[in-house]
């Protein structure tokens, strides 16, 4: 009986215009936003070469250590082809230097505003937004129209079981919905394998799993429509009830889980930040100035009284120990101020964590919420992923640091009593940059990305089972008159 049903059920799904409208619809935003986002990942990795290229041959012209920066970029994700997350709003590049933290600046929304304002058709969205609407559009009157054409009373005359009714009903619909996408997926993938988009084992898992949690967020609607239709008498009636709900769940309460969460977990904003650390900077620069004029008033003091041949001796004999004594107290006071920077970040960063694991936690009560969240955590294209390539180059600082103040330090002792402290013998000679450690970006393997996802798609397989459930008990008891 229920393969009869299923198969009814197909029939009449196939052949309505729903079909074909979601079928044609599908395929253009699918394939339309995979090749979008093969062409802007192309683009991006185009100008990540240049750029890097860029600030290489810029080193490569410098011919002292002492004026020596460094620009690093953020590496192109291959999964930003299907999830661009918030990958176009964090920075892509961040300055490394001896001097200053580095922070991800240069966004690609910052520089091509018009994107900003209509944002990118990506996979996640057709999900999210447009399947979803769809489900909805399948399902609205699967139990209620029937009803108003007469052809529920007749079927449940025949003895049909309504279990299996409930069940054909909801599969019929299900793979109704999921047939659409599969040959526009195909295709799809087959585009990223064409264009050579270099993808692994491991980014193709993320993708397949993408897939599958996309199909788990519409189940839910087709469960969920499947729970109105058979709660209302009028297919008008829960239309609108669905269409409501749709509103609320999708655009509503990711929104208002944000707003609550600023409320109730403020943040210190970054002008505040970047006061309290200019304050504490001129504070320990202007400390350091008064205790080296210090040292030169009690140096000065020590030589009255000698000629000028034993004061130039004496010059000279303490020339070394006076420069090393400068330059622990000027390390010093730079490690102070690294640190009290460092202490500020931090801080920001846990208020920020804590603001954002509230806003998450809230958004979950919508189940379009915990799917983006899943994609973009599978994509890596997620909040964290500015914590990760802000950390690797904090490491990256440290290494780099290292590096140049060894290099400063051989100058200082070869150059000592010709030229000055830091100086080269020869400006004209470039940099020797074969030994100049390189950055390395951050790669999330398939295990990091699923871990983050198994609450979200716990949520999403929960909301499923408790509208199909409801949507069966409702049925059970549904009155065909």
């Amino acid at each position: 009986m229920f393969s009869v049903l299923f198969e009814k059920e197909l029939k009449s799904i196939f052949l309505s215009p729903k079909f074909v409208a979601t079928f044609g619809v599908c395929s253009l935003l699918i394939l339309l936003s995979v090749f979008v986002g093969i062409q802007e990942y192309k683009n991006e990795v185009d100008q990540y070469n240049t750029a890097v290229q860029l600030s290489e041959q810029q080193m490569m012209g410098e011919s002292s250590w002492w004026g020596i920066e460094n620009v690093v970029f953020r590496k192109p994700s291959v999964m930003q082809v299907f999830v661009s997350g918030v990958n176009n709003d964090i920075g892509r590049s961040a300055e490394i230097s001896t001097w200053v933290e580095p922070k991800l600046e240069n966004s690609n929304y910052s520089s091509d505003t018009l994107f900003a304002v209509f944002r990118f058709v990506d996979l996640t969205f057709i999900f999210q937004v447009v399947l979803s609407l769809f489900a909805i559009l399948f399902t609205y009157d699967a139990i209620n129209g029937e009803r108003e054409r007469g052809t529920l009373k007749l079927a449940l005359s025949n003895a049909v079981p309504r279990a299996q009714y409930v069940l054909a009903k909801f599969a019929g619909s299900w793979v109704g919905l999921t047939v659409p996408l599969i040959i526009p997926l195909l295709v799809a993938m087959l585009m990223v394998m064409i264009f050579g988009i270099p993808m692994d084992g491991g980014d193709w898992a993320r993708v397949l799993t993408l897939i599958g949690s996309s199909i788990l967020y519409f189940t839910f609607f087709i469960a969920f429509g499947l729970l109105v239709s058979a709660f209302t008498k009028r297919s008008a009636v829960s239309f609108l009830v669905l269409l409501v709900a749709w509103v609320c769940l999708v655009l509503i309460v990711p929104r208002a889980a944000t707003m609550t969460a600023g409320q109730i977990a403020p943040v210190t904003s970054v002008a505040e930040l970047e006061s309290q650390k200019d304050r504490f900077r001129t504070d320990r620069w202007r400390a350091y100035g008064m205790q080296r004029s210090k040292l030169w008033e009690e140096r000065r003091t020590a030589m009255e009284g000698m000629t000028e041949q034993e004061r130039n001796d004496y010059m000279a004999a303490n020339r070394q120990a006076w420069d090393e004594e400068e330059a622990t107290a000027r390390d010093a006071t730079m490690d102070e101020m690294n640190e009290h920077s460092r202490k500020l970040d931090e801080e920001l960063r846990n208020e920020k964590m804590a603001q954002e694991k509230l806003a998450f936690t809230l958004s979950r009560f919508s189940p379009a919420s915990a799917y983006k969240l899943t994609a973009m955590n599978l994509a890596d294209t997620g909040t964290s992923l500015k914590n990760e390539y802000e950390d690797a180059m904090k490491d990256y600082r440290t290494t780099f640091t290292q590096f140049v103040e060894t290099k400063r330090e051989e100058d200082r002792r070869a150059n000592r009593g010709r030229r000055g402290p830091g100086s080269n013998a020869n400006d004209d000679e470039p940099l020797d940059l074969a030994e100049l450690p390189r950055f390395d970006a951050p790669k999330q393997t398939y295990k990091e990305a699923v871990e983050p996802t198994i609450i979200d798609l716990g949520i999403l397989s929960v909301f499923s089972v408790l509208a199909f459930a409801g949507a069966f008990l409702s049925f059970i008891r549904y009155d065909v008159r």
